[in-house]
Formats: C-alpha cells, structure tokens, sequence
C-alpha cells in the first residue's frame, strides 16, 4: 500500500493510517493522518468516522518506551495521558519521528502538589501507626500476654543477644557460670525478689563482654556483663543495678518495648519488603540490648529499686556513687551510662537515689559479704 502524508485538509481518499484509542472506551479506531500546517503550529489531524477529529500539534507528541514490538510506534499526547495512536506502517513511522521534535520527551509530571500532599499524607500516616498506634497497642498487648509466652521471646532473645555479641564467629557468647560467683549473685537476687512479687520466676545471667552494661529481657530474664561487675566497687553498686532492672521486670517493660519495636519494625518491613523479618530480629536485639525506655519507665524503675533496696537493707545511693564514678571516667556516651541516661536526667537520678537513703529504718547489710563479693567478682573466670 502507498502512504500519502497530507499537508493542509484531509482529502478522500486519505492514505496515511493509524489504530486510536480514546482511553475512555475499549473500542479501536481505524483512523486516518495528515499533518496540518495551516495554523501557528503543525498538528496532526487523527480523523475517525462519525468522530470530530483529534488535533495534536506535533510539539505534544510522545512516544511510549520499550514496547514489545520495535516495528510499532505507540504514540501519545503529552496533556492527554490515556489515549494512543498505534502505528505500523513504517514510512508513517518514519515521518513522524522526523516531524515530530519532542517525540523522545518524557511527559512532565501534573499534579506536582497533589502528588506531594499524599506522599506527605502517607509519611504522617505511617509516622502516626509508628509512634502513636504501635505503642498504644503494644502497651495493650503486653498486659494480656501469657507468662509463658513472654518467657519464650525472652529465651529467644537471649540466645539472639549471646550469638550476636560474640566476636569469635564460633559460639554463642559465654555464659559465666563459676559455682562460688554464680552462688553469690544468686543470694543478691534472692534477697532483692524477696521483697517485692514477681510476674514470673526470676533469672539472672552473666555475659562475659566487657560492655558496662546490664538489661532486662521478656519473661523474667536479668542480664548483667562482666565488664558490669568489674566496673563496680563494692557489691550494693551491683545489687543497685539489679534493682532497677528487676523494677523493669515488675512492670513489664522489656515486653512492652519488645512489641512496640518489633510492632514498628514490622510496619516498615511491610512497606521496605523486608517479608523474611530479619530486620525484626537484628533491630530488636539492638533495642533490648540498648533498652531505652520512656521517661515515665525510667522513673518508675528507679522508684522501684529505692524501694527495694530499702527494704532489703542496701543503701539506695549505691547506685548514685555507681552513676557518679562511671560518668566521670566514661562521660555521657559510652555503656553503662548510655544506657541510663534517658530521661530524666542523670543528675537528677543520682540525686533522687542519693535522698532515698533517708528512708532506711533499720541495720544495713552488705550486699555481699568480704567472700562472696570476691566470689562474684570472678564468677567468669
């Protein structure tokens, strides 16, 4: 067939041709071209029977990227993004792409504000479920979750924890379990659970890592790090610790963060495609490891460890003179600090323990005698 591109009115007996598709039917219209250069700009006039025609001025034309067919051009119009012109004879093809100077353009993007208003829209909503949903709900679910299987994600977690501290690669990182040192602490736990009613049955571990640090984990489980009781200088700053965490343990705060940070994680997993859930796992080791809780837990745990420590006849400023010296040689950064330095603030926590020696009645007892402390000293060796 010859193909006849027209300049000026379409005559009969049209030549050139096209398939077009409006976009607002499934109907596919045999229409026929010419280009018009009667008016300010070139258009092309796309004619179909019983149809006004369509007017495109070539300037406006675009065409579609990595179609299945490289014989094909599949044309469209740059203000007009649902409807096509499909052409298949080569010489029309030809033509157009020389006539046509934007034809490689991609279309500009229109409604530049609307599309920025729901992406913005999107991020407050997920910002919202992240930190107003999520924490709510986990605040909730944390008061229903059975024992058993909070003390299963502890267990979990406690293994996750021991395989990623090691630096060896080989094993899970050492439990210390001397017998005399393992003893001794546990006369401290015993000491401190007595004085107040657990959800769970009480566990304490030591790692052996030089971090200076100590956290509670789901289920009942207390962590404290070797580099924890080489750090401390007499057996109460020990017991001070474990104080605050069991306070933590009390009121079940490891299994709040627990399901607020996998709750988060998990949202962001959804929308990252992190299905597998290996960014749950990693992010919520490094949580609990880190334990950062909100001002009003924090508090709330220092309350308790006062508490209990009066109670079992420990001074409670043992854990200020702990605070005091290992801000000094560490700064505010670094370990154990950064662990206890939430909010509220240190100096007021070293202050507020250091005032509520004033609540001791009766005799005080070391922690720990002479024997036993040196005991637990070297419960890793």
């Amino acid at each position: 067939m010859n193909t006849r591109i027209f300049v000026g009115a379409a005559p009969a007996g049209f030549e050139g041709f096209g398939d077009f598709l409006d976009g607002r039917s499934a109907a596919l219209g045999r229409a026929t071209l010419c280009i018009d250069e009667t008016g300010p700009a070139p258009e092309l006039i796309i004619a179909l029977p019983g149809r006004d025609p369509q007017r495109w001025p070539l300037d406006d034309i675009r065409s579609l990227p990595d179609q299945a067919k490289p014989t094909e051009l599949v044309l469209g119009h740059a203000f007009d993004p649902v409807a096509r012109l499909i052409v298949n004879d080569p010489a029309v093809s030809r033509i157009l792409q020389a006539r046509c100077p934007n034809l490689r353009r991609r279309p500009a993007v229109r409604g530049k504000a609307r599309l920025a208003g729901w992406a913005a829209a999107a991020v407050a909503s997920v910002a919202l479920i992240i930190s107003v949903l999520v924490p709510v709900m986990a605040n909730q679910l944390a008061e229903y979750l059975p024992p058993e299987g909070e003390q299963a994600l502890g267990d979990t977690t406690f293994e996750q924890i021991r395989r990623a501290l090691d630096e060896t690669g080989i094993a899970p990182l050492l439990i210390c379990e001397n017998r005399d040192g393992a003893a001794a602490l546990d006369r401290i736990t015993t000491r401190l659970g007595q004085q107040t009613v657990l959800p769970y049955p009480l566990t304490v571990h030591v790692l052996d890592h030089e971090m200076v640090n100590a956290f509670a984990l789901p289920g009942g489980r207390i962590v404290l790090f070797r580099g924890l009781i080489e750090a401390a200088e007499t057996p109460d700053e020990v017991a001070a610790v474990l104080a605050h965490e069991l306070g933590h343990v009390v009121n079940r705060d490891p299994a709040r963060i627990a399901l607020r940070s996998a709750g988060s994680i998990g949202v962001l997993g959804l929308l990252l495609g992190d299905f597998a859930g290996g960014a749950v796992v990693l992010f919520l080791t490094e949580r609990l490891i880190e334990a950062t809780y909100a001002k009003e837990a924090e508090a709330t745990a220092d309350v308790f460890a006062h508490e209990t420590l009066i109670a079992a006849g420990i001074p409670p400023s043992a854990l200020a003179s702990m605070f005091q010296r290992l801000l000094a040689r560490y700064g505010e950064a670094d370990g154990f600090v950064a662990h206890f330095l939430s909010h509220p603030s240190l100096g007021d926590r070293i202050a507020q323990a250091k005032a509520a020696d004033a609540g001791l009645t009766g005799a005080l007892r070391p922690a720990l005698n002479d024997a036993d402390w040196r005991a637990l000293q070297q419960i890793c060796a």
